[in-house]
């Protein structure tokens, strides 16, 4: 949520900036600004409700010069989507120009003072607070733009990622941040700042991370130099990217999250790679070998994790107390870190975001590593906020993931969750040889299972047409799948906008089945597994009294065929790996069911992709 893009150097900056604004319209967004300094010394500030194209429209007839500037895209936290709200924000001298990413959480008090002191606001942002505070801060202190916003980010509660630039200064954005990412970009003669790369790859490489409460003082024609709210200097690395810009592109799809769809076969095949020895008979997870007296001597394993990432969580949790008899919890990361948890020396706390940025799970890990529990992260984007909090972890290598609603991350965390559990249970003795060989053998044809699946798209495409305008959905599932049902609901309400609920099916009898009738859709996962005639009889349940019934199944079952209504046929896959098989069909049942109805696909209504704020 909410995207920073900044520049210096010999290029005009708007295109850029704007380039890099069309980069981050994944994250989700409301509205868009760009704040220029042209040779003159000129400070100019254009910001829009909407789209970046219509900032671009707004911005037609302005002064668009200058070979500096900042750009955002704004997702509202403070105060209503409307051009008084975007950023980025000016001081009231107009000296100073700011955006923001974060919330600074005492900006109230903040407010009050500056009112007090003769400030006048003209938005109901907590942002303009903070660049008023930092002009105040120089007025009084008659100190640097350096400075003053070293003062100002000391009296600051909250988080915040911000870039400040001022009239006058064409070669100079201060940057800070504190539990909200950022990046500067390192080119030859020019300096790139972004929230995540993706706006600077196609520039640069080489690339710098910031630390929490670090200030990047980016000057044109001078090194970077990092320094502390203390003004102490601060060692960094200069990391390289791996990504590359086909990797941004649709590809020829009409949007991102079919092509991601897509790409579940080659994705499965790169989270694998490296991790299988070249006979296919032993799976080496690194980060749980190098630290594998803390998983063995493991008296529980707490998986902490928000929205899709919660739900690769519970499959995690399936197979690691399947696979490896330790038990295992599985938490909201929001919840986790609000409820004094007990957390113990010999606990491990696994934390899954594929951004590898969101608040909740990075301050869960934060609270955990206070207790002296043991941090294993899996995350999708290298260099990312948890990825360099936890002690160690596994990347799920799947490549940039535009498409607001994840398909190919989940997948991917789930492929992880697998190769853990069976490193782990290898080491333990907790796995019968023939099992890990099967396992390991069908985890290893997922690719071209996956591959078969999508062959299924016109039969879904068609499907979709039928559902388009319901308005509500049940999806069910049992054992590995019940998740998998969590994450097929979530995929339909997030880029359709139907109301959807998955439940394990054996709740059916406890409430829900009052709310079947013929007008309600009902996707059972019902593959042949060992709960197998279990799910059946809930099937007949929910046709007894008239629901319909659309049932994902194991190629091959007649039984399930001759009572369900509609039925998808999926490879059969041993079970532990049935939900990866089981959740693409209803990623492409989520996608044509929105595009049908003309949604947004790739940038659904309030949402964003990384949720960088609580």
């Amino acid at each position: 949520m909410c995207g920073i893009v900044g520049y210096v150097g010999f290029r005009e900056a708007y295109p850029v900036l704007i380039k890099g604004l069309h980069r981050l319209e994944y994250r989700g967004y409301d509205s868009a600004g760009v704040a220029l300094v042209n040779e003159k010394g000129d400070l100019n500030v254009y910001k829009h409700r909407g789209k970046v194209a219509e900032l671009e429209r707004f911005a037609e007839s302005k002064d668009i010069a200058g070979h500096i500037g900042i750009a955002h895209t704004r997702w509202a936290t403070h105060g209503e989507p409307n051009d008084a709200n975007a950023h980025p924000h000016y001081s009231e001298s107009e000296n100073l120009a700011l955006i923001h990413n974060g919330i600074i959480e005492n900006y109230g008090l903040l407010k009050e003072a500056l009112i007090q002191n003769g400030f006048r606001f003209r938005s109901n942002t907590d942002t303009e607070v903070l660049v008023q505070l930092i002009e105040y801060v120089m007025q009084t202190n008659r100190c640097s733009l350096l400075e003053a916003v070293q003062t100002a980010l000391r009296e600051v509660i909250g988080a915040y990622a911000i870039a400040v630039v001022e009239k006058g200064n064409r070669d100079r954005i201060i940057a800070a941040r504190k539990s909200s990412p950022l990046v500067v970009g390192l080119g030859n003669d020019e300096y790139f700042l972004a929230s995540d790369a993706t706006p600077i790859v196609e520039y640069t490489d080489k690339v710098v991370y910031l630390n929490d409460e670090e200030i990047a003082v980016i000057e044109r024609g001078k090194p970077l130099r990092v320094v502390g709210l203390n003004n102490a200097e601060a060692k960094f690395d200069i990391k390289k990217l791996s990504m590359s810009i086909s990797q941004l592109e649709k590809g020829g799809y009409p949007h991102f999250m079919l092509k991601e769809i897509y790409e579940q076969p080659r994705t499965i095949i790169d989270c694998i790679r490296g991790r299988v020895n070249i006979d296919g008979t032993h799976v080496v997870l690194s980060g749980v070998l190098d630290n594998k007296e803390r998983f063995l001597h493991a008296g529980r394993i707490i998986i902490v994790a928000c929205g899709t990432s919660w739900h690769a969580g519970l499959i995690g949790e399936h197979l690691i107390e399947d696979l490896c008899r330790i038990p295992v919890e599985v938490e909201y990361a929001s919840e986790f870190r609000y409820r004094n948890p007990v957390i113990r020396p010999d606990d491990v706390v696994i934390a899954v975001s594929q951004s590898g940025e969101t608040a909740d799970t990075l301050a869960a890990v934060e609270l955990a590593k206070r207790q002296g529990a043991f941090i294993f992260g899996i995350c999708n984007v290298v260099g990312s906020s948890i990825a360099r909090a936890t002690d160690s972890g596994a990347y799920i290598h799947v490549g940039p993931e535009i498409g607001v609603a994840s398909t190919k991350a989940f997948t991917g965390q789930v492929t992880v969750m697998t190769m853990l559990a069976l490193t782990l249970a290898k080491e333990k003795g907790t796995i019968e040889e023939e099992r890990y060989l099967e396992i390991l053998g069908h985890l290893q044809k997922l690719p071209s299972l996956i591959g078969e699946v999508l062959e299924l798209d016109e039969q879904i495409k068609d499907l979709s047409k039928i559902f388009t305008y319901c308005h509500n959905f049940i999806y069910l599932g049992r054992g590995y799948n019940y998740p998998a049902a969590l994450e097929g609901a979530l995929k339909l309400k997030e880029i359709s906008y139907i109301h959807a609920e998955g439940y394990p099916a054996a709740e059916m009898k406890h409430g829900p089945i009052a709310l079947i009738d013929n007008e309600m859709p009902v996707i059972v996962i019902a593959p042949s597994d060992s709960i197998y005639e279990k799910t059946v009889s809930n099937i007949q349940e929910i046709k007894a009294r008239g629901g319909k019934v659309i049932a994902v199944i194991s190629a091959g079952d007649h039984t399930v065929r001759n009572i369900a209504d509609y039925c998808i046929e999926v490879p059969t896959v041993t079970e532990c790996l049935s939900p990866i098989l089981a959740s693409v069909p209803l990623q492409l049942l989520a996608y044509h069911i929105a595009v049908n109805k003309g949604r947004d696909v790739d940038q659904p209504r309030n949402l964003a992709k990384s949720v960088t704020v609580e």
